[in-house]
């Protein structure tokens, strides 16, 4: 289970981004996470994610 604050959110996703999986798709399908809600919590505080660095910017 993932964070609901989405600061932490999104220190615990790019992490798991790093480490684990070569792209959101991946990472989303692995966990069963909604992708379009995980990107709006993390658009929520600024944050979006970029495919070529695979994190949320």
């Amino acid at each position: 289970m993932l964070p609901n604050d989405p600061i932490i959110l999104l220190s615990v996703v790019n992490t798991k981004l790093r480490d684990f999986y070569g792209d959101l798709d991946e990472m989303c399908d692995d966990l069963q996470i909604d992708r379009a809600e995980l990107e709006s919590k993390l658009a929520s505080v600024g944050y979006k994610y970029r495919k070529e660095q695979n994190q949320f910017i």
